[in-house]
């Protein structure tokens, strides 16, 4: 009972101070709770609806997780660009004209609540917009303008990214194109440079090289034969005196001009016989006898150059022939070797010809491989091109149109009152327990035993005259009148001269972000 009495004067003794601090605080917010203006709400809900076509037949070149897409959309609507255009446009503001831009964008953003849901795989994109204003047609228009905004921005995303898509693929397709036909010109190019050393022909050529190394071979043999013959003719005549073979064998030492000759003058005999002179038959026979007349008289000199006077016609016409045919078949060998010399460089050229090729075949088949990839997803771009200018994608659907509110849904002016004046009570007695925590005036008889340690016989209060009691308490009553009547009139003057008290609240609301 003691220390409830004790405690109780003390409050009494602290009681200007606990008036100060609830008083203020008390009339702050019920001055507050009556002047703020009527606040009306505005809500809508969007959600993010799957492709119309089913991604299986025909898919969208945009492909976006809706809940991001969401996200996306807030922090694209919440610019400060959208939020000042609306605001000015539309006066959603009443101080407007007061405000700098700046404070502006942060009274939007602060009457701006939008409720996205997190990323998950169950989770349902679905998105809540909620707008306060002081009017309740400004909050449903402003509501309106924001959807506007998003499906707007919406709309334009999703083509522009297509459109993006589309133009990258054509344009890929038409480089990939070039650089293919460049590629083929170039082998093309390449290969009629090295036309007889391409790996295509190498069997054909390997076959080629060994027929003429074997008539190279066979040619070789011929010629030995026929220097053996005549080294043979000459050891007859000059082992016998004689030449042998007969008539026979003097036709058969006949050139092939010498031959055809004869048969040439045969012919003109027969011919004329039956035709006359002026028969074309007969003139042309007479031509060809002539030219071959000229090549036999040509070979017949060059032959008698080599021959022996001491010799016989007949063994010099022979050895003249086997001359004959050594040249021809040296000659023969001649170009054959120069064959061979031109087949063997070609086959040596192959090898680096083929892996020369093989690059530019695979740098081309590389090159083929991803035109025909552009070319396929050309052709997916153009259809989600297509869907998305359709509107047949993943689009912003509105689930619950802006509604223009009947009542207003804030403040909530009891709420405010009655925790601002718990507020100002509680902050009051705060003041106090701090206010006693920091005084260590020993101010009862337990006090002075705590801390002197003594235990004194009795304890006299301080005994106030009638006077003191009577001036003291008249101190305490004009100080609760000066502040139960200066603080209130205090904020009234604020509130008149300086700034009203919804308008400060206002600002205050908007400045932290948050609203009541």
């Amino acid at each position: 009972m003691e220390n409830i009495r004790y405690y109780l004067s003390i409050f009494l003794r602290r009681l200007p101070w606990f008036l100060v601090v609830a008083t203020i605080i008390s009339a702050i917010a019920v001055t507050v709770a009556l002047t703020l203006p009527p606040a009306y709400e505005s809500r809508t809900q969007i959600i993010v609806e799957r492709p119309q076509i089913p991604e299986e037949l025909a898919a969208s070149t945009v492909q976006t997780d809706p809940v991001e897409q969401l996200r996306l959309l807030e922090q694209r609507l919440l610019t400060r660009e959208n939020m000042l255009d609306i605001a000015r446009r539309l006066e959603v503001l009443p101080d407007l004209d007061e405000m700098n831009p700046d404070q502006i964008v942060e009274a939007m953003r602060a009457r701006t609540s939008m409720d996205v849901p997190r990323v998950g795989r169950d989770t349902l994109p679905l998105m809540s917009i909620t707008f306060e204003a002081p009017e309740a047609r400004k909050a449903a228009a402003v509501l309106n303008e924001y959807l506007t905004l998003i499906q707007r921005q919406d709309t334009e995303f999703r083509r522009g990214r297509a459109g993006e898509t589309l133009d990258y693929f054509e344009q890929e397709v038409d480089r990939l194109g070039q650089e293919v036909e460049a590629q083929s010109a170039r082998i093309l190019q390449y290969k009629q440079a090295h036309q007889g050393a391409l790996p295509d022909s190498l069997e054909y050529r390997l076959g080629q090289q060994s027929n003429l190394q074997e008539q190279l071979s066979q040619i070789t043999r011929d010629i030995a034969t026929v220097r053996r013959q005549s080294e043979q003719l000459i050891r007859i005549y000059e082992a016998t005196g004689q030449v042998g073979g007969g008539a026979r064998q003097a036709e058969a030492s006949l050139s092939p001009e010498q031959r055809r000759l004869q048969d040439m003058r045969a012919q003109l005999e027969e011919a004329l016989l039956v035709y006359s002179e002026e028969n074309p038959r007969v003139k042309l026979l007479r031509a060809r006898i002539a030219e071959l007349e000229a090549k036999v008289g040509a070979s017949g000199s060059s032959d008698e150059e080599g021959q022996d006077p001491g010799r016989p016609p007949v063994l010099n016409i022979q050895l003249a022939e086997l001359e004959s045919r050594a040249k021809v078949l040296e000659e023969q060998k001649g170009e054959i070797e120069a064959r061979l010399e031109a087949l063997e460089e070609s086959i040596g050229a192959t090898p680096e010809v083929s892996i020369t090729l093989e690059e530019m075949q695979r740098r081309y088949a590389s090159l083929q491989s991803q035109y025909n990839q552009s070319e396929d997803r050309l052709a997916q771009a153009r259809t989600g091109e297509r869907i998305e200018t359709r509107s047949r994608g993943q689009r912003i659907s509105v689930i619950e149109q802006p509604a223009v509110p009947s009542q207003p849904t804030k403040p909530n002016r009891v709420l405010i009152a009655g925790g601002g004046v718990f507020l100002g009570i509680a902050a009051g007695i705060g003041l106090i327990l701090l206010i006693e925590l920091l005084n260590n005036t020993p101010r009862r008889p337990e006090d002075l035993v705590k801390r002197f340690n003594i235990t004194p016989l009795t304890t006299l209060p301080y005994v106030r005259t009638r006077r003191q009691l009577f001036t003291q308490r008249g101190v305490k009553l004009l100080i609760m009148l000066v502040i139960l009547t200066g603080i209130p009139a205090a904020i009234y003057a604020v509130h008149v001269y300086y700034l009203p008290l919804d308008l400060l609240a206002d600002r205050a609301m908007n400045k932290l972000g948050v609203r009541w």
